[in-house]
């Protein structure tokens, strides 16, 4: 028998026309930051494959959603929509009809209007609208201005003035999408990422995924490492794209709707002060959000930044199947009931 049992060893693992199973990893700058994905399949041909598909649909999602990109979808709507109803694809107006739930859930907070104001700052260039034009535009930015029209396809803003942005949803379901090409394709074990955005299918081969939030003030440390499998997680940080102005503040990229400016996360001391600390206890720096799907993470994760520690774990708490880690200008972290506050 023992021959036997050794020929069969053989071949499993060198037999004629064998697959040979492995991590298959790949890494793309797209929709403006790094796309990662990891999974693991059998076959090399269709692994390339199932990677090409994968970065194509960020690529397309990217085509359609993007600011930046005057042919995408999202701009024709904000050149357009301010003037008459824009026909507008299934997809746009489910992520919009998605956003202006979060909008109603968090009384505002989470706004994708807040392009109005945000769309005029450049962070690169270290540049931003002045008090004058924040306060001439404040009333364009509202989410009451979106008149979407589900039945007819249609979406209308009733201020002229008035642009969304979806850079706090857009990714959270692109990846999503991401993992719906890897389920048609039959992968039980895949990470893919976009920026601050994840998503997970099963666990790593047995164990868990073991995903770092990343330190906000160090990024070559994590500030927390958690196991999970089959879910999303998205982080919302004021170091994502920041720069710092002459009066030390560090302006970002994530905006309070009822300001029309980036949410206050606190003065650039190196230690905050005994009189700043329960001034910044409410300010958040960073906010992680666990759940089943990226298309909800995502928005929540900015909500919860833009309503601070109190109101931000509050709404997590009325939130049935999501969690939160959050970061205050303290620096000091704090969890929502269902990961104990440790």
């Amino acid at each position: 028998m023992y021959p036997i049992r050794l020929l069969m060893f053989a071949c499993s693992l060198f037999g004629v026309g064998a697959a040979h199973a492995e991590w298959r990893y790949d890494k793309q700058a797209i929709m403006g930051t790094e796309v990662h994905l990891q999974f693991w399949h059998e076959d090399t041909a269709q692994a390339t494959q199932i990677t090409r598909a994968v970065m194509d649909e960020f690529r397309r999602i990217d085509g359609a959603l993007s600011p930046y990109k005057e042919d995408s979808e999202l701009s024709e709507v904000n050149r357009t929509a301010g003037k008459s109803a824009v026909k507008v694809s299934d997809e746009l107006a489910r992520i919009v009809d998605k956003s202006l739930f979060y909008s109603r859930q968090t009384d505002g907070a989470f706004d994708i209007t807040y392009a109005t104001v945000g769309s005029l700052y450049n962070f690169r260039e270290k540049k931003q609208a002045d008090k004058k034009t924040t306060d001439s535009l404040l009333e364009a930015v509202g989410y009451q201005h979106i008149e979407l029209d589900r039945d007819a396809g249609t979406l209308r803003f009733a201020d002229h003035r008035t642009k969304i942005d979806l850079g706090g949803i857009a990714k959270g379901y692109a990846v999503d999408r991401a993992v719906d090409i890897l389920k048609k394709y039959g992968v039980t074990n895949a990470n893919v990422s976009a920026g601050g955005d994840a998503r997970l299918i099963g666990d790593k081969r047995g164990k868990p995924w073991l995903v770092g939030i990343r330190h906000p003030r160090d990024k070559s440390k994590n500030a927390a490492v958690i196991p999970l499998e089959n879910t999303a997680l998205s982080t919302s940080g004021d170091y994502e794209r920041f720069f710092i102005d002459d009066d030390d503040h560090r302006v970002h990229h994530i905006f309070n709707p009822a300001t029309g400016k980036p949410t206050d996360s606190a003065i650039q001391h190196n230690g905050p002060s005994s009189d700043a600390q329960n001034e910044d206890a409410q300010k958040l720096i960073s906010v992680s959000v666990i759940g089943p799907q990226g298309f909800d993470t995502d928005p929540l994760s900015t909500s919860v930044f833009v309503l601070g520690k109190s109101k931000g774990l509050a709404l997590i708490e009325r939130m049935d199947g999501f969690e939160a880690i959050v970061i205050d200008a303290n620096r000091r972290m704090f969890f929502s009931s269902g990961l104990g506050n440790r």
